[in-house]
């Protein structure tokens, strides 16, 4: 940890840039303490690793922050040390007593009180959520941080998000969702946006780089966002990834398979409007080309040109799908007043704008256009090209 108590009472701080000269005269007259355990510490000051306060040897805290890595101590000192850059009143390790939780930095701006957790080890959704809710308990806004080296990028915009991954996304106030990183050894920020999911791990996003020097908070907070996906670089994944799976398919991948051969559809002769990237569709697991088919299999197959869809009956089929686990929802807790269906209700209005439903009201579409079903492997190439011009512009 980088903060101690004194045996007067005060904090003391490695967040400012002392020399290692004058912290070995304060290590030699003073005596320092854990903020939350009261337990003596040790001020270590090796050549090798970041100054830092460590409990002694058989004591025993409380406090997460134990253990830390080189990596999270340099990321949250650089994090403060950027807030102070900005003349924004920051403190370091903070330890609140009546939720008993430590950010790394709490800090104001703009008239708010802020926590910023700069996570850099896996924990759980429990606790997750648990720190989050006490932080709101408290009127802090939870500013949650992922280490850098999480996010894996496999090539172009293409990126592999684990679980733990999903819970730093979080919407701006302009309904954009991003996933903020940080990388103490770059010293730069990453933010991932227009997240969408192909597969249960692997996702199309945009990624903008913003050097720690040429960057303040509003920029995290609120930062700029583009939305733009290739339809093409979308379809070229999924179809990828639908091969992989097909050849290697789970048991819950067995049973989508035999419902669409029992319907006579056929994996590899989807038409491109089944499987459609939709903006919020990070909030369902199951893949985009799966849960798409469920709602044509369930909705669209059996209508005829005029017949009228209700949305209310979508999502009754819908729902029933999540109860038979054959559609997943994702954990995403900075998210959970968002509702998965909400991805459906884009997916819809990307159909209208197809040509294939025509908006009645708010809850009901007339069906204008049957999805056409390619009957080979040319067919479905030459629809494709001709999709892709059509769609574009709605990306």
């Amino acid at each position: 940890m980088l903060t101690a108590r004194t045996k007067s009472g005060t904090i003391f701080s490695l967040g400012t840039e002392y020399k290692k000269e004058t912290l070995l005269i304060v290590r030699n007259s003073e005596e320092f303490f854990c903020p939350v355990c009261g337990e003596a510490v040790s001020l270590k000051l090796g050549n090798q690793r970041i100054y830092h306060f460590a409990h002694r040897s058989g004591t025993v805290c409380r406090d997460f922050h134990e253990g830390e890595t080189l990596y999270h101590i340099e990321g949250k000192l650089q994090l403060y040390q950027w807030l102070n850059r900005q003349q924004i009143p920051a403190e370091l390790e903070y330890y609140d007593p009546i939720i008993g939780q430590r950010p790394d930095i709490v800090f104001l701006y703009d008239g708010n009180k802020y926590a910023l957790e700069y996570q850099c080890s896996p924990i759980t959704e429990e606790i997750f959520i648990k720190r989050t809710q006490g932080y709101y308990q408290q009127n802090y806004i939870p500013l949650w941080i992922i280490g850098r080296k999480h996010i894996k990028a496999k090539r172009s915009n293409v990126f592999s998000l684990s679980a733990f991954d999903y819970f730093f996304i979080r919407k701006t106030n302009d309904r954009h969702l991003i996933l903020p990183s940080y990388c103490p050894e770059e010293k730069q920020f990453n933010i991932l946006s227009s997240i969408y999911p192909y597969s249960i791990k692997n996702a199309i996003a945009n990624c903008t780089v913003h050097p720690i020097q040429n960057t303040e908070i509003k920029d995290i907070l609120e930062p700029k966002v583009i939305n733009q996906l290739s339809f093409f670089k979308w379809s070229n994944e999924m179809e990828k990834n639908t091969i992989n799976w097909s050849l290697h398919p789970s048991r819950d991948r067995n049973r989508f398979l035999r419902e669409i051969y029992n319907h006579n559809l056929n994996l590899y002769l989807l038409p491109s409007e089944i499987g459609l990237p939709v903006r919020h569709s990070l909030l369902i697991q199951t893949p985009a080309i799966i849960w798409q088919t469920y709602l044509y299999l369930d909705v669209l197959l059996d209508k005829s040109p005029n017949d009228l869809i209700n949305l209310k009956d979508v999502e009754r089929n819908y729902n029933q799908r999540i109860k038979n686990k054959e559609i997943a929802i994702r954990n995403a807790p900075q998210l959970a007043n968002e509702n998965s269906f909400h991805a459906v209700s884009q997916y819809f209005l990307q159909l209208e704008k197809l040509g294939l439903l025509m908006k009645k009201s708010e809850t009901v579409y007339q069906l204008q256009n049957k999805i056409f079903i390619p009957k080979s492997n040319r067919e479905k190439e030459e629809l494709r090209k001709k999709f892709i011009k059509k769609i574009s512009p709605y990306l």
